[in-house]
């Protein structure tokens, strides 16, 4: 087998990788978010065991990309590839971690009764996994385009943010003893919000894999 060929097996590995790493993080934030709406304790305990698979995988991905670094010269192409699948997974880790905490939260808010209907955290979530499934995507299939619509759709994210977080502000405002679980659920809230930031970090990351022009930081 050519070196050539090598490397375009070792890749084709990271690519699988990081269709499994996406896979695990749509099944963690369902799987908290399906915690908290449920108030189902025993689904957000599980939501760790997703966030070990996640933290596994970032780690093999890694250790591929240095094996395909080491492998041969990469020329300038190769090199962003493998160079912004690193720093891809260091974002995906960060979202598997901020579903778990969700998932914690989810335990902490116990078994009372919530201050407020949730309608607008299911909408926020079902958005960012579909974020994070378009940037793994335009990664693999070097979709620039579908990489760059990551920002847009990270506004409708941020409107629901602040939407959730007036309707909490006013909440408190009205009657403070419901500060502590509406202070739980703005931090439901932010990591949600957070995850759509992280997507958008992956489809710059993509973009400067197909272009060698990163949107924010230009040339690397």
């Amino acid at each position: 087998m050519t070196i050539r060929a090598r490397y375009e097996k070792e890749l084709q590995g990271v690519f699988n990788n990081l269709v499994l790493m996406c896979r695990h993080i749509e099944v963690a934030i369902e799987g908290c978010v399906k915690a908290l709406m449920q108030r189902d304790h025993e689904q957000a305990r599980a939501v760790a065991g997703e966030e070990q698979q996640i933290d596994r995988l970032e780690r093999d991905i890694e250790q591929s990309c240095l094996k395909i670094l080491l492998m041969e010269h990469p020329v300038a192409n190769d090199f962003r590839e493998v160079s912004a699948a690193l720093k891809m997974i260091t974002d995906l880790e960060r979202i598997g971690d901020q579903a778990r905490d969700i998932a914690e939260i989810t335990v902490q808010l116990g078994d009372g009764e919530y201050i407020k209907q949730l309608a607008h955290i299911p909408q926020m979530a079902a958005i960012v996994i579909q974020m994070v499934k378009d940037g793994v995507q335009a990664y693999i299939n070097r979709d620039a385009e579908l990489a760059r619509s990551l920002d847009r759709t990270d506004d409708k994210v941020d409107a629901l943010f602040n939407t959730v977080m007036s309707d909490l502000t006013a909440l408190i405002k009205r009657d403070p003893d419901n500060a502590e679980q509406a202070i739980m659920f703005m931090m439901i809230t932010k990591y949600l919000e957070r995850i759509g930031d992280h997507a958008v970090n992956i489809g710059e990351w993509v973009e400067y894999a197909i272009t060698g022009v990163h949107p924010k930081k230009g040339i690397c």
